[in-house]
């Protein structure tokens, strides 16, 4: 075992995570991920972030004090990811290793005794089905990534020090044998809002994420269909983008809803501060989330969201009945609550008023300031580096637009 490094001394940190907040398929992991690691340059620590390389990425550069390190693609990465942790010695060498689950994971365990702290958002036992489809090869496919993060994973990492981003999350790893005591919840920041709340003069729907099948997309836009009728010019915005894109269009196109939905794609941070400053409603029809970033955000705006009760962690992202509500896993119950929502103006308006609110209590200084303590604790260094500017804490990325 490596000596650890004197108790005040900065830390050198080694983040291992599939993507960053600037690749196609970037969202909420990834910006947790990339604040924390800003936060822990501005207190003084070192930090490295190792990543995938995607068309037009630069090998190495430096973001916010974070050295970024890319290598390989979807499933190399994780293999090019460990070699260079292998490979790191004398002054390279890292005092702790941050091994991102997102589904996959590194097992750095394996290859460095280093202390190593897992980040978890949340357990994908739903999603692998839904990411790789019904066909024989799909099916394999996802039995053996289940078959890796529930049975294989577990077990490399025991001893391990977790962080997950709710209580939701941390149940779940329980129930795969993770120790209890073993896992920390640390939750997401939410920056605050910087556009004036003008909400659009008729009923606006806003959906805010990657376009992926386990965000369900089409839920909403089903759910605008159902209610056109009855909601004289509803429209739906989507913002975000991802490989799944042509299935929502397909569904847009068959339902003849072009004038009602528009897709954004990916926006940049003004857009999408404006565009969740004017929608009425946000809606997460997702079949899994850690904690639901966009729903806090989407909150930090007055904008209550409508999500299912069996997406986990949007289950304390909202505070159903106060700042939004959560339904039951049925698209009828989610058209339910989104009527609701857009046609009581008292309730959506005190809703507004309470999700503001509650938004507040959640900054990226106060999640930087958990997980470093996590991060001291594991190396049994004393937190001695000085605390970042607040100012610092409370900007985003300017490429994390597509937040789940």
């Amino acid at each position: 075992m490596s000596a650890l490094p004197a108790p005040g001394r900065p830390l050198r940190v080694a983040m291992l995570n599939g993507r960053d907040t600037r690749h196609p398929e970037g969202g909420g992991s990834e910006l947790y991920v990339e604040s924390v690691a800003a936060g822990l340059v501005a207190r003084g620590h070192d930090v490295t972030l190792f990543t995938a390389r995607y068309d037009g990425s630069a090998a190495e550069e430096v973001r916010d004090g974070v050295r970024v390190r890319r290598a390989g693609g979807r499933f190399s990465v994780y293999l090019r990811a460990v070699l260079r942790l292998m490979l790191a010695h004398g002054k390279s060498r890292y005092d702790v290793v941050v091994d991102v689950q997102n589904g996959m994971s590194f097992l750095a365990p394996l290859v460095t005794r280093q202390p190593v702290v897992v980040l978890c958002h949340h357990v994908h036992r739903e999603q692998w089905h839904i990411a790789f489809g019904d066909r024989l090869k799909g099916r394999c496919l996802a039995r053996f990534g289940w078959w890796v993060e529930s049975r294989v994973a577990p077990r490399v990492y025991r001893g391990c020090r977790y962080i997950t981003v709710s209580e939701h999350s941390k149940a779940d790893l329980v129930a795969l044998g993770v120790r209890q005591d073993d896992v920390s919840v640390v939750h997401n920041g939410t920056p605050p809002a910087t556009a004036a709340a003008l909400r659009n003069a008729n009923p606006e729907v806003l959906v805010l994420g990657r376009l992926v099948p386990h965000k369900r997309v089409e839920h909403a836009i089903r759910a605008v269909d159902a209610l056109r009728d009855e909601l004289p010019g509803l429209r739906l915005t989507i913002a975000g983008h991802g490989w799944w894109e042509p299935e929502i269009r397909a569904e847009i196109e068959r339902l003849g809803l072009e004038q009602q939905v528009e897709l954004e794609g990916f926006v940049d941070d003004v857009t999408k501060q404006r565009l969740l400053s004017r929608a009425w409603v946000h809606a997460t029809p997702s079949v899994k989330e850690g904690w639901g970033l966009c729903v806090v955000e989407a909150a930090a705006h007055g904008t209550p969201s409508v999500a299912y009760t069996s997406a986990g962690g949007v289950a304390e992202s909202i505070l159903d009945g106060s700042t939004g509500l959560l339904t039951a896993d049925s698209e009828d119950d989610f058209v339910a609550g989104l009527r609701r929502l857009l046609t009581d103006d008292v309730l959506r308006a005190r809703m507004a008023r309470a999700a503001a609110s509650y938004a507040g209590r959640f900054t990226w200084a106060a999640t930087t300031d958990a997980f470093a303590e996590v991060l001291t604790r594991v190396t049994g260094t004393a937190t001695s580096a000085i605390p970042a500017p607040r100012e610092h804490h409370e900007q985003l990325p300017a490429a994390s637009l597509t937040a789940g």
